[in-house]
């Protein structure tokens, strides 16, 4: 924050702050002596029913003045007047440091206890499943869907099909380090003609239904352009992240459109790594969860 900045937060807050208490102070004028008519506001109802403008109660106006003296003392205390951080301290990061930790303490030895469980033991374990299944909703089912059931873009970790493979390591691998999955446009080296080819081979390697005559076509395209990441019978290397093109389980949809737009503009996917964010402990009891939904190997 610059120091011009600085100054005009302190002075309209101080500001703000002393028209408050001249505005109480306005309202706690003394009221006149019997009969005396200078406090009347001029408004008038039936006939002689006259509107005065007498001070507030006093209990009212202490109810004020002490707010006021909480605002100073508050604004000595706390951030907010400018760059100014109070006379505590205090900051919305340090206190998040503080909880952060005081979780830690308390929370740790209880995930340690499963730390050293074999992951499929664990995935037997209905309280380790709860905690796993706790710390999914929190993290992860924004993008895989509560029941883990996925979206398209985002893996479905329910069945078999998996890009970095379902063994226990894999999948507790791919929670810690996150993955960064890529597939390069081909619009600009193949025509829309070469496009359709290979996308009515790659349909039919699933059973789909296609053009017999472009999808033969699209064999030596699909060998030259795209055998190197999906192998030559396009069963996917997890190696890689290449997904595997024979079983009809797509992450973007097995569509015409779908697949078209797949393989002219390309794809980038991005799983977070989650190491830093949960530590170790946490993540095998993630990974614990994710197998207990029915996939893996």
């Amino acid at each position: 924050m610059s120091s011009g900045l600085h100054w005009v937060i302190v002075v309209v807050v101080v500001l703000n702050i002393l028209g408050c208490l001249w505005l109480v102070r306005l309202a706690n004028r003394s009221p006149g002596a019997k009969g005396d008519t200078s406090s009347v506001t001029g408004h008038t109802w039936d006939g002689d029913l006259q509107e005065y403008n007498n001070p507030l109660p006093r209990w009212w106006l202490w109810m004020f003045y002490i707010s006021i003296v909480f605002g100073f003392i508050y604004l000595a205390l706390y951030p907010g007047m400018g760059t100014f951080k109070g006379l505590l301290g205090w900051s919305q990061l340090s206190q998040y440091e503080a909880e952060v930790e005081r979780a830690e303490r308390e929370y740790a030895p209880l995930f340690a206890r499963y730390a050293a469980t074999p992951l499929p033991e664990l995935a037997a374990d209905p309280r380790a499943v709860a905690m796993g299944q706790r710390l999914f909703v929190n993290y992860c089912s924004a993008c895989h869907g509560s029941d883990g059931g996925g979206a398209p873009g985002y893996p479905n970790l329910t069945d078999n099909d998996w890009l970095y493979g379902g063994t226990p390591e894999a999948v507790e691998t791919s929670i810690l380090n996150g993955r960064n999955g890529m597939m390069i446009p081909f619009s600009a080296t193949l025509q829309d003609t070469a496009v359709a080819e290979v996308v009515a081979y790659v349909r039919g390697l699933s059973g789909q239904t296609v053009d017999p005559a472009l999808a033969a076509a699209g064999e030596a395209r699909f060998a030259q352009n795209c055998a190197a990441c999906h192998l030559p019978d396009g069963s996917g290397n997890q190696a890689l992240g290449a997904p595997n093109l024979t079983d009809n389980i797509w992450l973007y949809g097995g569509s015409e459109a779908a697949v078209t737009a797949t393989v002219s503009n390309g794809r980038n996917g991005t799983m977070p790594a989650h190491r830093d964010l949960l530590g170790e402990d946490k993540v095998h009891l993630l990974a614990a969860y994710v197998l207990s939904l029915g996939g893996g190997e």
